[in-house]
């Protein structure tokens, strides 16, 4: 088993399903860790807090500052916290600067008839939305793309070895990276305070005293990672899929309306995050087998939202499939604060896209590179060509 490799990362579904019938609980030995592969299985992993801790980095390491790694009370004093950014009023103040920033990137691709998808539209558009949260310069979004790059390779450093070495010694490197931009922009704030995020972190109390320079590190970092990877993966992901299933496309196409599900199947069949990593408390009991306490265990999201004994034709990407209880965003105490903003970006994205872009197909026939981080799914580059000359609207 291979799950890193390029072939697997663009298709992990039929190994999933060979573990998942064969042994949906798997102790990996090269990291000792646990894998869940069933739709139950991986539920009761992400809601059961009282046996799976979510506090899995080291005390020393900087990602254990992250609101993703950290159980309650912290975790339900942080939550709050970051929640007043997320409200439903909040996030769909930001539609008209999403859909004017969606045809700005477009319409430079749009006379020439072919784009990488990934670099010119899915990547930047997300970046350049969570940067003017945090109230950074969007002409900063390359250095942001950098830096989460690195943040994401250090699913690598599970098993351990030079690469995990290497990969902690760059990760390292940019934490010191940002920690410099970081103290700049607080330091602007607090001689001049915005309404944006950052300045709210700035702000803030938790039991009576203020984030630390450390505190507000991890919230940076971790926003700028789940801030952009998940949407940019649902969208690369959702024209994959379009590609794929010219029928679906059509469906669509003759029923905009259809989007919102059509989005939904897309978190379902191609999930943009695969797998979460929880630690055991204790001993823990699950299909017959006892994973001991301590240990690293990996909920397989990607696998439990293809699982038949939940989807019926489950490997069908169907627009419309009525219910879709999927998990892409996770469930219980850590489901996704910004899952709203994400489908709110994806619809207005896509909108933008599927009327714009008329004839789309992959510009090559060799396949396509995938990201290579085990736990989050999507292109790496996604070069495609379509019909030329069509000029984008200014929106209203």
């Amino acid at each position: 088993m291979n799950l890193l490799s390029d072939e697997t990362r663009r298709n992990p579904y039929p190994e999933y399903d060979q573990l998942r019938s064969r042994s949906p609980l798997l102790h990996e030995p090269r990291s000792d860790s646990w894998m869940i592969f069933d739709y139950e299985g991986v539920k009761r992993v992400l809601h059961d807090h009282e046996a799976f801790s979510s506090i899995v980095a080291p005390p020393s390491s900087q990602t254990s500052q992250w609101l993703i790694f950290s159980d309650p009370p912290r975790h339900t004093q942080l939550r709050a916290l970051i929640m007043r950014a997320f409200t439903s009023r909040a996030v769909a103040s930001l539609e008209p600067r999403i859909r004017e920033l969606s045809h700005a990137l477009l319409a430079p691709a749009l006379e020439r008839g072919e784009m990488d998808l990934v670099t010119d539209f899915s990547v930047p558009l997300p970046l350049m939305v969570i940067a003017e949260m945090l109230g950074a310069p969007v002409e900063d979004q390359p250095r942001f793309r950098h830096w989460s790059d690195v943040i994401l390779a250090l699913s690598h450093t599970t098993a351990g070895g030079e690469e995990a070495a290497r990969v902690q010694g760059e990760f390292r490197a940019v934490t010191d990276e940002m920690k410099v931009y970081l103290r700049g922009l607080v330091e602007q704030r607090r001689v001049s305070p915005k309404d944006d995020l950052l300045t709210r972190l700035i702000e803030a109390e938790v039991d009576g005293e203020r984030l630390t320079e450390e505190e507000l590190l991890g919230f940076f970092q971790l926003l700028l990672v789940a801030g952009h990877e998940t949407t940019t993966n649902l969208i690369s992901n959702a024209i994959l899929c379009l590609i794929e299933n010219p029928d679906q496309l059509a469906r669509l196409a003759a029923t905009p309306d259809l989007l919102p599900s059509a989005i939904e199947e897309v978190l379902r069949y191609r999930s943009p995050v695969q797998a979460m990593w929880r630690v055991t408390r204790h001993d823990v009991q699950l299909h017959g087998q006892e994973i001991p306490a301590g240990k690293m265990v990996m909920p397989m999201i990607g696998s439990a939202n293809r699982d038949p004994r939940k989807f019926s034709d489950a490997h069908r990407f169907d627009i419309t499939r009525d219910p879709n209880p999927h998990i892409a965003f996770g469930h219980g105490i850590h489901f996704c604060i910004g899952a709203p903003l994400s489908r709110l970006e994806a619809r207005i994205a896509l909108s933008a896209f599927l009327e714009r872009v008329k004839g789309f197909q992959l510009a090559s026939d060799a396949p396509w590179e995938p990201r290579k981080a085990i736990h989050v799914h999507g292109p790496a580059r996604l070069p495609i060509r379509f019909e030329p000359g069509r000029r984008a609207a200014v929106p209203a």
